[in-house]
């Protein structure tokens, strides 16, 4: 839950002010059907249709003790013959209708959870960076799975059956009432209690529900990230597995003792609704032995007698699943508001009303303006200092511009800010004059690649990992991109060649492999900037030349900004632009830093200034350790 700070967790749905959050819930769990009006529809009437139907064989009863079998000491047997086809045809009849009705009510409630679904997953996908910086993925996937799956049967099967079970009640006490209202008041007796008694067992398991599905959220979070290849590496060579098991061990128990607690909640008292219904057919005896002998045996036939406790077991059936699915319904309520909870998210990063394309001529040249930011803390902590404070710095289209500076100096966080991946506190970042938030998303990732130092790759094959650049890409654009990336070759050694299988995060593959992966990707997209967060930090030197020379083929009229640590990079660069608590301290090529004696000669000191260091300068010139040599 900790990824709700500050994300606009606590926006109201719309209703009506004051209004209760039951009542909201319900309302938009009703407007969720909304696009299905006809389908609705559809399923009311079969349910009046077939639960109206479902009461005319206890009046047939009357009709077959009274006129039928025993009128004038003589059976009636044409009589008898076409009520009791009357009574075979009905249930048959009712029969094929609730087969289609029950066809049509789960088509009605899947149509609903896919559209919860795709809305919930489409929500979360437009979410910005920093609601998944501070959310864990499992707690996301129950939401996802647990929660919506949690609500699957409530949504196909509730609304049908409280119709269903309503118009069997009314019908039922219409034709009671026609029978007997001194027996119907018996049978109705003790229902008000049984509802007061419901809304108290459905408001406990509603509590109980809430804490089951944290507890599921926590278990879905710890599995994911303790069974993920990351999470097994560590604990393995932690030698943590004992450690872990008993984490799981101590949550699953948690969990056991929740989901029993959540089943056995009204038990009790439906075992007392139960024996209610159960005594109450022998009470009508009583009640109508008596009033035979005070009023007469005309007071009451036989078969009136019949028909009702026919009835009553007809409207007690209903009775009983009304009050289960009243229990039901308020543990949904509590899994509905944790759906809710994430759809009421806000979108801090969306388009603009007025935003427009990047045009494709783009020439992308990249100017931070007095730019500000600070990473958002939870309302108890105390302010941090912001992550960039006040940079300003351009950089010419088809430039090279590195970022240094220490670790937390706010290298990453810059480059974060070009795609709109967060949103600037203050200032404005602007790509060829344009402010990035009057542009498109869609075309800022279209005009911006991005190679990260950590390479995420899907567990599916290398073509579907490279086709995630360009989806129309051909077989042979494919193969020119690994190539340029120095891949090809290994992706022609692998048995599946580029149908191999990466592995999940790509853990079949070596660092350096996946890296240069992630750099076909990009090729394959071209873009018209990038940004290279440490992209070949992965390599050995080797394979570093290697794909040097790719990168300075793929940066040839390109901006590119690099978070550089590597000497290689910063040597290629035309400007370096110096970082140093969220500020900009210092720019210049390598060799006027160096001659200014600041911070950044500090730091190429700190690193280069020691062992045998080699790179390529922009000009083709290698440096070993910062002197010069000869060129091969």
């Amino acid at each position: 839950m900790g990824g709700l700070a500050g994300m606009g967790a606590g926006a109201a749905a719309p209703g009506q002010a004051g209004e209760p959050a039951d009542r909201r819930t319900l309302r938009r769990v009703v407007s969720s059907f909304a696009p299905y009006r006809r389908r609705v529809a559809a399923v009311a009437l079969l349910v009046v249709v077939t639960a109206g139907v479902g009461v005319v064989n206890p009046l047939l009863v009357e009709v077959v003790f009274d006129d039928a079998l025993f009128c004038n000491g003589c059976p009636d047997v044409g009589l008898l013959s076409w009520l009791v086809a009357a009574m075979v045809a009905l249930p048959v009849m009712t029969g094929s209708l609730g087969i289609w009705q029950t066809y049509l009510t789960n088509a009605l409630g899947q149509r609903v959870m896919q559209d919860l679904r795709n809305a919930l997953y489409a929500h979360l996908q437009k979410m910005p960076l920093r609601f998944f910086t501070a959310t864990r993925t499992g707690e996301i996937q129950s939401r996802l799975a647990n929660d919506v799956g949690g609500v699957q049967t409530v949504v196909t099967e509730t609304a049908s059956s409280i119709l269903s079970n309503v118009v069997i009640m009314v019908s039922t006490v219409i034709a009671m009432l026609v029978l007997s209202w001194e027996l119907t008041v018996l049978s109705l007796a003790m229902l008000p209690v049984f509802v007061w008694l419901t809304k108290r067992v459905g408001s406990a398991r509603r509590t109980v529900s809430s804490s089951t599905q944290k507890t599921m959220a926590e278990m879905s979070a710890l599995s994911q990230e303790t069974l993920s290849v990351s999470g097994v590496l560590l604990s393995k060579t932690f030698g943590r597995q004992r450690e872990e098991i008993a984490r799981f061990r101590e949550q699953n128990a948690e969990l056991a003792g929740l989901q029993i607690r959540q089943q056995m909640i009204g038990r009790s008292f439906f075992a007392l609704v139960q024996v209610f219904f159960s005594v109450t057919p022998a009470l009508v005896y009583l009640v109508a032995g008596l009033v035979i002998a005070r009023d007469g045996a005309t007071a009451i036939s036989a078969g009136t007698i019949v028909a009702f406790t026919t009835l009553q077991s007809r409207l007690f059936f209903p009775i009983g699943q009304m009050l289960e699915v009243s229990v039901q319904v308020q543990s949904s309520l509590a899994l509905f508001e944790r759906i809710y909870e994430y759809l009421d998210l806000t979108h801090e990063i969306t388009d603009a009303p007025d935003a427009r394309d990047l045009p494709p001529d783009t020439r992308g040249a990249i100017s931070f303006r007095d730019v500000s930011f600070h990473y958002e803390t939870a309302p108890a902590e105390a302010p941090r200092r912001g992550a960039l404070e006040h940079v300003s710095l351009e950089i010419a289209p088809g430039r090279l511009a590195a970022v240094v500076g220490p670790s937390g100096a706010g290298k990453t966080t810059l480059s974060y800010l070009i795609p709109r991946l967060y949103d600037v506190t203050g200032g404005a970042v602007c790509i060829d004059g344009i402010d990035v938030r009057r542009l498109t998303l869609a075309s800022l990732a279209r005009a911006i690649g991005v190679v990260t130092q950590e390479t995420y790759l899907f567990h599916t094959s290398i073509r579907t990992n490279l086709l995630y650049g360009d989806p129309g890409a051909t077989q042979d654009q494919l193969e020119a991109a690994a190539r340029a990336a120095h891949i090809h070759d290994r992706i022609a050694e692998m048995p599946d060649g580029y149908d191999t299988l990466v592995g999940e995060r790509g853990y079949r593959m070596s660092g350096g492999e996946k890296q240069r992966l992630a750099i076909a990707r990009v090729i394959l997209s071209d873009p018209r900037i990038l940004i290279l967060d440490e992209a070949t930090s992965a390599l050995d030197t080797v394979n570093e030349r290697l794909l040097q020379n790719a990168l300075e083929t793929l940066m040839e009229g390109r901006t590119t900004v690099a978070i550089a640590h590597r000497l290689s990079t910063i040597l290629a660069a035309d400007v370096i632009f110096v970082l140093d608590r969220g500020r900009l301290v210092e720019q210049g090529t390598h060799a006027q830093l160096l001659e200014h004696d600041g911070t950044y000669a500090r730091l190429y000191e700190e690193q280069f200034g020691g062992g045998t260091v080699e790179a390529r300068c922009a000009d083709g010139v290698v440096l070993r350790s910062g002197e010069v040599v000869p060129a091969g």
